[in-house]
């Protein structure tokens, strides 16, 4: 039963608890919010600058990623996916806003370099590289921003 849960699609499941959070974005670079809908489709919420926020109204059951504007993965609070907490409420009955800190992750050497050479190298040079096959394959492979 866990095995056929863990191939089930991403996606948000209800809308029944309002819950309320602020995005704060720590990285150097523009960070993409996207939320996974109904269907497990990213919508994209637009992007918060370095430094900047985002104060979002959205619900328990909601999951939330970022991405980099080159399509490389950010983390939510040290997360790869951000669920969202239950809503906390103010003595005035007012709700508070939880703050979600957006961060680049620590990439490897290996992954570093990759991120570099799709950047500085064409797609259609990429064979010409005199680097070994797995490394050719992995500067190939395009940010996917649901994995």
């Amino acid at each position: 039963m866990a095995d056929q849960e863990a191939l089930q699609p991403l996606k948000s499941l209800n809308s029944y608890e309002p819950t309320y959070i602020d995005f704060v974005n720590k990285s150097s670079g523009n960070a993409r919010v996207w939320w996974l809908n109904f269907s497990g489709a990213p919508v994209s919420y637009g992007d918060i600058r370095p430094g900047q926020t985002l104060k979002m109204n959205t619900f328990l059951t909601h999951p939330w990623i970022f991405r980099a504007s080159d399509g490389s993965k950010l983390l939510a609070n040290f997360g790869e996916v951000y669920f969202p907490a239950a809503a906390l409420y103010g003595d005035d009955g007012n709700p508070l806003f939880r703050t979600v800190t957006i961060t680049a992750p620590v990439y490897s050497l290996q992954e570093y370099c990759s991120k570099l050479i799709r950047k500085l190298v064409r797609k259609e040079d990429i064979d010409k590289l005199e680097i070994p096959e797995f490394l050719r394959k992995d500067i190939r492979r395009t940010p996917n921003l649901l994995q």
